[in-house]
């Protein structure tokens, strides 16, 4: 069910809830509710390509953080929590497991499986897991692109200039 957390003011955290039951479809509901509030955070439609870059970058890694809680996680992810604050995203991703992910050594480029941390790893400003009521919180986070200007950030139409 999709759940938007509080839009306030502009330049204050905003946050939005995606409450997730596992299933066909988990991924792209993830990715589809994740794109538009990129489109209400102002990240798309992107301008040029440095930001359509990083906002294909994080419906990437959103898709990769639920793919794997739907492999490994009992029952699969059981919800997807995006804030942003203006100048840091944080994506989350919670399920039942208490088992933290990890880098998986890498199986090379044409093999299947183990890549999914990687991106998150190279592509994220900092990723990790805490335990959360008997599972855990899979996190990432990314800083703003850098053609988002601190108007576009806080929801104020941008200027050219």
């Amino acid at each position: 069910m999709d759940r938007p957390g509080n839009g306030g003011p502009p330049g204050r955290e905003q946050a939005r809830r995606l409450t997730l039951e596992g299933g066909p479809g988990t991924v792209r509901r993830s990715r589809e509710f994740s794109r538009r509030a990129l489109v209400s955070w102002q990240w798309l439609p992107a301008v040029d390509e440095d930001r359509r870059a990083a906002a294909e970058d994080v419906l990437l890694m959103v898709a990769e953080l639920v793919a794997n809680a739907c492999l490994y996680a009992p029952g699969g992810p059981s919800e997807l929590r995006l804030h942003w604050d203006g100048a840091r995203l944080r994506v989350e991703v919670a399920d039942a497991s208490p088992v933290p992910p990890r880098l998986r050594p890498s199986a090379g480029a044409g093999r299947p499986g183990g890549h999914g941390l990687r991106v998150v790893d190279r592509l994220s400003a900092a990723w990790g897991s805490r335990p959360e009521a008997g599972g855990k919180l899979v996190w990432l986070e990314v800083s703003r692109p850098p053609a988002l200007t601190a108007a576009g950030a806080d929801g104020a139409p941008e200027r050219p200039g």
